[in-house]
């Protein structure tokens, strides 16, 4: 029971960051949903991937706000898949989440860390 605490946990870490992880995704080069999410899964060594809802409503949200934009990719690679990019404000947005979680990181560290233990 210890362990399924500890996923459920750190899983709740990881959606609050998933804007600044498709963003991150998204800085290396255009890309759709499926390639996203397993890129996820290659980074965390399988420990965590998108559900496909929480993934689509996320990137749905980036394009409403500006920080991506999408577009249909050429039928002759195989299936059409619709292709998200970044833009100049999800780059300024990503760079923003990632002080974020910088100065998060650092204010947790210090909350949770305890010297001899």
């Amino acid at each position: 029971m210890k362990g399924v605490w500890y996923l459920t946990i750190a899983g709740d870490l990881i959606r609050g960051h998933t804007d600044a992880i498709i963003l991150a995704h998204l800085v290396k080069g255009d890309s759709y949903g499926y390639e996203i999410n397993r890129d996820i899964q290659k980074r965390s060594q399988g420990r965590y991937e998108f559900k496909e809802a929480t993934l689509y409503t996320a990137v749905r949200r980036l394009e409403q706000c500006g920080c991506i934009t999408s577009y249909w990719g050429d039928e002759s690679t195989g299936a059409r898949r619709r292709y998200y990019a970044i833009t100049e404000l999800g780059r300024e947005t990503y760079k923003t989440l990632v002080r974020d979680w910088e100065n998060a990181r650092a204010l947790i560290n210090k909350l949770i860390y305890v010297e001899g233990v």
